[in-house]
């Protein structure tokens, strides 16, 4: 059986979301926890797992720049799927008649709660940690004088019996959180178990450019205008080179293959390297509001 990595421990985030996309899958996969999306990645890269399910982006809190880095390192990976996943955050407590004290979660869902943390608990001491199932654990290993509380999923309250103080306390009910599903290059999207429900695809083109010269980003959107190529995001990483090196992201529309593929060799031409990391699929979970199953772009 081939395998799918997450971040863990169990009770994230990452975790249900790979659940879920368990479920999608023509052929399920065993599942594997990785203490960092880095360590999920180099499993992947180096062929000790099949594939991970990793955040590249939330609504809120903007891009995971660690997957973002690792799929531009090198060659070794490729994404065949991308799942919205909406994101539904709770606050529990081990002692829920205590007053807060102490609010522990992950950096992302401490930001992604900000406006009800500051309406209902401004002067509980906020504290990062490195998943919101590690602060359900901790919740869970405190005293009651603590006044600890985690902010975490349902899941990850049921597996340290936490109780929960509020339900869905993120700032706004369209928080969601993309994952790419990164495999070895070369590998083909996985087969889904629906046949005829429309899926949207995406091309994601990764590329270095000469910043240096004026206008040299525009001439590169523009190869992808005159041929009505759209284009659904733009994100720039520093190429880790030297200072003022920058590598682009393009998310591209994949409803037209001929000026898709025609912009992509225009676009390299102009490039220093460019790398397309595949055409995949994209699938939007039930469980965001306002959202059906499958996503249009």
């Amino acid at each position: 059986m081939d395998t799918l990595g997450f971040l863990g421990p169990l009770g994230t985030h990452s975790e249900a979301a790979a659940l879920h996309l368990n479920g999608l899958l023509d052929e399920p996969r065993e599942l594997c926890a990785y203490p960092t999306i880095f360590q999920a990645l180099l499993a992947v890269e180096e062929g000790q797992a099949d594939g991970a399910l990793v955040p590249v982006e939330n609504s809120l809190e903007g891009s995971v720049n660690i997957t973002l880095d690792a799929l531009s390192a090198g060659d070794a990976l490729t994404v065949t799927l991308e799942l919205i996943w909406g994101v539904r955050n709770e606050l529990m407590m081990k002692y829920p008649k205590e007053r807060v004290r102490r609010i522990i979660s992950h950096a992302q869902p401490l930001s992604q709660c900000r406006d009800y943390l500051k309406a209902h608990h401004a002067t509980a001491d906020l504290v990062a940690v490195s998943s919101t199932a590690e602060a359900a654990r901790l919740v869970a290993e405190s005293r009651p004088e603590d006044g600890c509380a985690a902010i975490c999923t349902a899941r990850a309250g049921e597996l340290y019996g936490l109780y929960a103080l509020a339900q869905d306390i993120q700032d706004t009910m369209a928080n969601c959180t993309r994952f790419f599903l990164v495999e070895r290059a070369g590998k083909k999207p996985p087969a889904l178990r629906f046949s005829n429900e429309p899926v949207p695809e995406k091309l994601l083109v990764i590329c270095q450019i000469d910043g240096k010269r004026a206008g040299s980003l525009c001439e590169v959107l523009q190869e992808f205008a005159v041929r009505g190529v759209n284009m659904l995001r733009i994100e720039s990483r520093p190429a880790r080179t030297k200072l003022g090196a920058y590598t682009f992201f393009f998310e591209l529309e994949a409803d037209a293959a001929e000026p898709l593929a025609a912009s992509v060799e225009a676009v390299r031409e102009k490039s220093i390297w460019l790398r397309t990391l595949g055409t995949f699929p994209v699938l939007t979970a039930a469980n965001l509001k306002g959202a059906s199953l499958w996503s249009s772009l």
